[in-house]
């Protein structure tokens, strides 16, 4: 078992989860609770330490983290998939310094030519990633799901996030839009540089413009393979010649949970009864959990409960992160309830 971040709610909710049932007198398996205070950063250190205290977690038949969301405060959710990443800082420089404006039209600039690079990779209008490098099969067991997804979320979704009047998503159809968000790439301009504040911005042709790009992989997809295609892209046959490059980070992969067996499902699903009064819903993530693909190719043979409370408002990493702590109480009941039943199985 692991938890971690959300101010502290996973570590907390995995310990009373095991006390409740002791307390109580229901026998459990032997658990073992790891905790690392780094994962806002990476999770850099885990792997380190799983080795480190191999002996003592020994071969686990459930891995229950506790660091994932959910798309309401009415049910039990289980994260059935994370997206990958890959973040670079796409840089093109044409000058060796800045001169005047009156250069504009014979020296190429250098946001027309990085507005050009990103249409390599992605169609403006759509969104639409073009390199089948970064696409992915989306299994079938995945696409029912997110059609129950879309059914329960489509009519609140547009309320989930802070969207200005009159500002649609990118996609109407409520299964689209869970997919859109789990199972399909997607590119997004997270910083930049050489380009001034407005009230800064004079009659200069800026010598270069960067740009950090993160790209959201499908769960499947190879994050290394996706990385080295998107930087052959971007860097090949430069426009005009100019002088372009792409510094990747180290990129994470994604990760699809194995096959749920029946006896967890139906435990899910009988905790979510309980303490929700509603069916369990299993959900794609859009985010990455770094350690998720390391612990599922450490542990092959395990089953895995991914959930959380960060749910709809909770804006996670924002100013303004919370809590509902009514679904917390009820979701550490509910992994109480699973590990109740592992025992048992």
């Amino acid at each position: 078992m692991r938890g971690a971040g959300d101010d502290g709610y996973a570590a907390f909710a995995a310990c009373t989860a095991i006390q409740t049932l002791q307390e109580q007198g229901v026998p459990h398996a032997r658990c073992v609770v790891l905790i690392e205070a780094c994962e806002e950063s990476g999770s850099f250190d885990l792997p380190f330490y799983v080795d480190a205290l191999a002996d003592r977690v020994g071969t686990p038949s459930l891995v229950v983290c506790l660091d994932s969301g959910c798309a309401d405060y009415e049910h039990l959710w289980a994260t059935t998939s994370l997206r990958g990443a890959l973040n670079g800082v796409l840089t093109v420089e044409v000058l060796t310094e800045g001169v005047h404006s009156m250069a504009s039209g014979v020296v190429p600039s250098s946001f027309r030519i990085l507005r050009a690079l990103l249409s390599r990779i992605e169609d403006e209008q759509t969104g639409e990633i073009r390199l089948p490098e970064l696409h992915g099969e989306i299994p079938g067991e995945r696409r029912e799901q997110a059609r129950a997804v879309g059914a329960v979320t489509g009519k609140i979704l547009p309320d989930v996030y802070p969207l200005v009047p009159g500002m649609r998503l990118a996609h109407e159809d409520t299964t689209e839009q869970v997919l859109a968000g789990t199972w399909r790439p997607a590119l997004s301009i997270t910083g930049a540089a050489g380009l001034p504040l407005p009230a800064d911005g004079g009659n200069v042709l800026r010598p270069l413009t960067a740009a950090k790009l993160s790209l959201r992989l499908p769960p499947t997809v190879d994050a290394r393979r996706a990385a080295q295609r998107v930087k052959e892209t971007l860097e090949a046959d430069p426009p005009y010649g100019a002088r372009v490059r792409f510094e990747i980070e180290p990129p994470v992969a994604g990760w699809d949970a194995p096959a749920t067996e029946r006896w967890l499902l139906e435990a899910m699903n009988e905790a979510s009864q309980a303490y929700f009064g509603q069916p369990a819903m299993f959900l794609g993530v859009g985010a990455s959990i770094p350690f998720m693909a390391m612990l599922g190719e450490r542990y092959p043979h395990a089953q895995f409960m991914i959930t959380g409370v960060l749910g709809p408002g909770s804006n996670p990493h924002g100013p303004n992160e919370f809590l509902h702590v009514p679904t917390g109480v009820r979701v550490t009941a509910c992994v109480a309830h699973v590990l109740a039943v592992h025992q048992r199985r």
